[in-house]
């Protein structure tokens, strides 16, 4: 037979943290890669209509923006109050501009990916078709034949 002792005097091994640091790394690395940092910061009041059908773009690297819309109001006093156009942090007032851009945008992008570059128009739904138009047409002359415009699903 076994016999039992009561030792009330002895106390638990302490935990190891040893780990520790191991385990935060991990995780520090892990929000680092899956967390993606906004690119832009708007400067424009972006209000996107909505949409019944809508399809996800697969490779967003693939993807530039233009952003069309009122300005903010501290960007009112700059640009006044008529619908403007964004490229990345910057205001562009005559469509053409929109051109030279993409241009730019493609000749910095690898040549195999050069062809499959698509143009997301970020318009605001009370924007007056007019400035759409004279994008839309400076990305024909720049030879962006591939124009998505983002919308909100039900």
């Amino acid at each position: 037979m076994a016999k039992f002792r009561k030792d009330g005097g002895r106390a638990l091994p302490g935990l190891s943290t040893s780990s520790l640091p191991d385990i935060v790394f991990m995780l520090l690395f892990f929000f680092m890669t899956a967390t993606s940092m906004k690119e832009v910061t708007y400067k424009v009041n972006i209000n996107l209509p909505n949409a019944t059908q809508l399809t996800k773009l697969e490779k967003k690297s693939l993807v530039k923006y233009v952003y069309i819309g009122q300005p903010k109001k501290e960007w009112v006093k700059y640009v006044g109050t008529e619908s403007c156009i964004q490229l990345d942090d910057e205001f562009v007032k005559d469509a053409d501009k929109v051109q030279t851009y993409i241009i730019d945008k493609r000749a910095a992008m690898n040549e195999d990916d050069q062809g499959q570059m698509v143009v997301s128009m970020k318009v605001d739904k009370d924007t007056k078709m007019g400035i759409v138009t004279d994008v839309k047409q400076a990305l024909r002359n720049a030879n962006a034949l591939k124009i998505n415009y983002t919308a909100l699903g039900k």
